[in-house]
């Protein structure tokens, strides 16, 4: 296949997976990706499974997608979120997408903003790896409960 076909499918996928993430809807969100998918978040192993946080976690399956972004709605204020995408870039099949979240946590009202980079490969029109780097430090400051502060 032609680099720039594959450059141009995986262009036309991000674009429609950020917009559906703007929408808000986990199953159309996650109609986009591969029945099995390579999703790996940056977040210190010892960390996972904080009942705080349960979003933040590895997954494998476009089911565990669609839990992903309904658990992310649940522990934040939809109306205090952003997300500013500040460039994507892309190369075959491989998409970079780097931005800011700014978001406030449900159960303490802490707002907090970290940076991200979101790495996705695209194969047949779908989404087959999401690996996401991002300020998991701001993320966590958000959710702790005062006595861990």
């Amino acid at each position: 296949m032609d680099a720039s076909v594959g450059t141009a499918e995986t262009r036309a996928v991000v674009g429609e997976l950020l917009r559906r993430i703007g929408e808000g809807d986990p199953g159309r969100i996650a109609a986009l990706y591969a029945e099995r998918v390579d999703w790996r978040l940056d977040w210190p192993e010892e960390e996972h499974g904080r009942a705080a946080t349960p979003w933040i976690r590895h997954r494998a399956t476009r089911d565990d997608v669609a839990a992903h972004f309904r658990e992310v709605a649940e522990g934040h204020v939809p109306e205090e979120a952003r997300t500013e995408v500040e460039r994507i870039l892309v190369d075959g099949d491989d998409a970079v997408v780097l931005g800011e979240i700014r978001q406030t946590a449900r159960s303490t009202g802490r707002a907090y903003r970290a940076r991200f980079a979101l790495h996705l490969t695209v194969a047949d029109g779908l989404v087959t790896r999401h690996h996401v780097y991002e300020d998991s430090l701001a993320v966590a400051r958000a959710f702790e409960a005062e006595k861990e502060r």
